[in-house]
């Protein structure tokens, strides 16, 4: 936890930015009968039943320093997926930087072995000599601010119906919100006193 929040805490460096990498499925759903939208007196209404239209999968992306995010929409999320997003985000997202420092969680396709399994080990190399991760701790996931990120967007466009691939992109391209990080190392390290005193 603490060398998370270090990271946090590090003067912002655009050689070494720090990025929040997640992911969330998403179930799209289309409506069957065209939902009655509000009108005077009248709340809006949408039918309980819906099509479904399949999954995507959202790769979130977040500089919180810089205010960047950017959402990659995959079919699926494997450890093809992962291997194929870590590459993205150092060729395209960040081509000039020297390394990225990434927070992620613990999932089990997110280790440098899925890239030299996908990738052999000259192009995994080549990748990898550009990541630095830094794993949040079981059960602490809530420490990657993309996982937050994901909640916010979540709120503001997730949670309603979205039919398409090309919808999904748009909604979660224009929502927009800011981070502000407070948690540190010195609160983290009071909190932790106070809840071994009442035990």
């Amino acid at each position: 936890m603490f060398e998370v929040l270090d990271l946090y805490e590090k003067p912002y460096d655009p050689r070494h930015p720090k990025v929040c990498f997640d992911e969330k499925s998403k179930e799209l759903h289309a409506h069957k009968r065209a939902p009655v939208p509000t009108a005077p007196g009248r709340i809006a209404r949408q039918d309980y039943e819906y099509k479904r239209c399949g999954t995507r999968n959202l790769f979130v992306f977040l500089e919180p320093q810089a205010g960047r995010r950017h959402v990659l929409v995959t079919r699926r999320r494997t450890k093809l997926d992962f291997a194929y997003a870590m590459r993205y985000l150092v060729d395209r997202l960040y081509p000039e930087t020297e390394y990225i420092e990434v927070v992620l969680d613990n999932l089990n396709t997110h280790t440098a072995e899925t890239l030299i399994e996908i990738f052999g080990n000259a192009e995994a190399n080549r990748i990898l000599s550009h990541l630095r991760f830094h794993y949040t701790p079981t059960h602490a996931s809530w420490l990657n601010m993309a996982e937050i990120e994901i909640g916010v967007l979540g709120g503001q466009c997730l949670n309603r119906r979205i039919a398409s691939e090309f919808d999904l992109y748009r909604e979660v391209i224009e929502q927009k919100a800011k981070i502000v990080w407070s948690f540190t190392r010195e609160k983290a390290q009071e909190k932790f006193v106070k809840n071994k005193s009442k035990q």
